[in-house]
C-alpha cells in the first residue's frame, strides 16, 4: 500500500502547483469543519474558516497517504448518484478519479466490461483487501434471491456480501442505497432495501439524497482520507456536518414560514413573491441534509429555491411518505413533528394578527388625516 502514489504526488503529476495544493488543502478543511448540528444559525461554508492546525492535518494527510482504493457497485438505480458526483465541484471528478481515488471498479465509469471489468474487480477486492473502500449505489433487491438484479450473473445481494468482505468501511450513496427508495415503495415488486440491512458487520455511512449532493459525497472520502476513520454520523448513519439540520432551518424561505406567509397553489400570489412552501407539501423541516446551504451546480440552487417543495428524498420511505403537492397537518417522520406543526399555526396566527394590526394603523391614519383636513 506503501508504494502507490500519494494523492499530492498525483496532483502534482497533473501539473497542480504548490500553491494550487494549499488552497485545495484549506478549502477541504473549511468542509470538514463544518458545524454538526447547529440549527440556530444558517449554513454556509464560506463563513466557516478552519484551524490552521486542520489545514496542516489535510495537508500532511495528502502529501503522506496513498490515494484511496474504490470498488464502486451499482444495484436498483437509475444512476442518477454517479451524475451528481459527476458535477461535484470541489473536489472536482478528475482531480477525484485522478488524485484521490484509485477507481479499481465503477460501470459507468470504467473502460472495460464483461470478462474484463468483473476480472479488474476481482483483482483489486484480492489485492487491497481490508484497506478498499465500498461504494454503493442502488438498492439491493432480496425477492426470490435477488434474481431481479443480476451482474455477471450473479445476483446482487451475493455480489454485495463478496465485496463488503474485504472492504474497510461502505458508503451508501443515495436514497435507494441507504434506505432502500424508489425501489423499496409499495408495492415494492422486487423488496429491494438498503445496504446496512444486508451489511451488519462492518461499517456502513449513508448519503441520502435522489440524487445526493455531490460534495457530501467527495468530502466524506477525503474525511476518511485524512483522519482514516468515518465521520461522526446521526442515527440513521449519516454525518452529522451535512445531515445535522433541517433544511427548514436554512431555508431562504424560512422568514416566510416564521411570518405565517404561504403559497396555498402553485402560482397563486405568494408563489410569485417566494413565500413558504409549507402547504404545497414542503417537507424541508422534517428533512436533514445541507441542500439549503450547498446546492447544486457550483452552488446555483436547490429544488425549493427554484420553486418546488422539498420531497424529503434524505429521510427514509420519502417516497411512500405523502405530502406531494398537498399542505401537512404536522410534518412526517420526526417524534417532534407536533411541535413543529404547532409553530407553523403560531406562524399563521402571527402573520394574521399582524396583518390586522397593520390594517387597524392604516385605517386609524386615514382617520386623522381626513379629520386634519388632508
Amino acid at each position: 500500500m506503501g508504494e502507490r502514489e500519494t494523492v499530492y504526488e498525483g496532483l502534482k503529476r497533473q501539473g497542480v502547483s504548490r500553491r494550487g495544493f494549499f488552497q485545495l488543502s484549506s478549502l477541504l478543511a473549511a468542509f470538514l469543519s463544518l458545524p454538526k448540528s447547529d440549527g440556530t444559525r444558517q449554513l454556509g461554508l464560506g463563513e466557516f474558516k478552519p484551524k490552521p492546525s486542520l489545514v496542516r492535518q489535510v495537508r500532511k494527510a495528502l502529501e503522506s497517504k496513498p490515494r484511496v482504493p474504490v470498488i464502486w457497485l451499482e444495484f436498483q438505480d437509475c444512476a442518477g448518484c454517479t451524475e451528481s458526483i459527476s458535477r461535484s465541484l470541489s473536489p472536482t471528478l478528475s482531480n477525484l478519479v485522478l488524485n484521490t481515488l484509485d477507481i479499481e471498479y465503477q460501470e459507468t465509469l470504467m473502460a472495460a466490461a464483461g470478462f474484463q471489468a468483473e476480472g479488474a474487480k476481482q483483482a483489486a477486492m484480492e489485492k487491497y483487501a481490508g484497506q478498499y473502500l465500498l461504494v454503493v449505489e442502488g438498492s439491493v433487491t432480496t425477492k426470490d434471491g435477488g434474481v431481479y438484479c443480476t451482474i455477471g450473473g450473479k445476483a446482487n445481494d451475493a455480489l454485495l456480501r463478496e465485496a463488503a468482505a474485504g472492504a474497510a468501511a461502505i458508503v451508501a450513496v443515495g436514497n435507494c442505497a441507504a434506505f432502500g427508495g424508489i425501489p423499496a415503495a409499495a408495492p415494492a415488486p422486487t423488496e429491494g432495501v438498503g445496504v446496512d440491512q444486508i451489511i451488519t458487520d462492518k461499517p456502513v455511512i449513508n448519503l441520502p439524497g435522489c440524487p445526493g449532493i455531490p460534495e457530501v459525497y467527495t468530502n466524506t472520502v477525503v474525511h476518511y482520507l485524512v483522519f482514516g476513520a468515518l465521520p461522526e454520523l446521526d442515527e440513521l448513519k449519516r454525518p452529522k456536518a451535512f445531515y445535522g439540520v433541517a433544511i427548514h432551518d436554512r431555508c431562504l424561505r424560512r422568514p416566510f414560514y416564521d411570518a405565517g406567509k404561504f403559497a396555498n397553489v402553485f402560482d397563486d400570489e405568494g408563489y410569485r413573491k417566494g413565500y413558504c412552501l409549507y402547504k404545497l407539501g414542503c417537507k424541508g423541516p422534517t428533512t436533514y441534509n445541507a441542500c439549503a446551504s450547498m446546492r447544486w451546480m457550483n452552488g446555483l440552487s436547490f429544488p425549493i429555491q427554484s420553486g418546488h417543495p422539498c420531497l424529503g428524498c434524505s429521510q427514509p420511505n420519502f417516497w411512500d411518505g405523502g405530502g406531494f403537492y398537498q399542505g401537512q397537518s404536522a410534518p412526517l417522520d420526526r417524534p417532534d413533528a407536533l411541535v413543529i406543526g404547532a409553530a407553523a399555526g403560531a406562524g399563521l396566527a402571527l402573520g394574521a394578527a399582524a396583518a390586522a394590526a397593520n390594517r387597524v394603523q392604516k385605517k386609524r391614519a386615514r382617520s386623522e388625516s381626513e379629520e386634519s383636513g388632508g
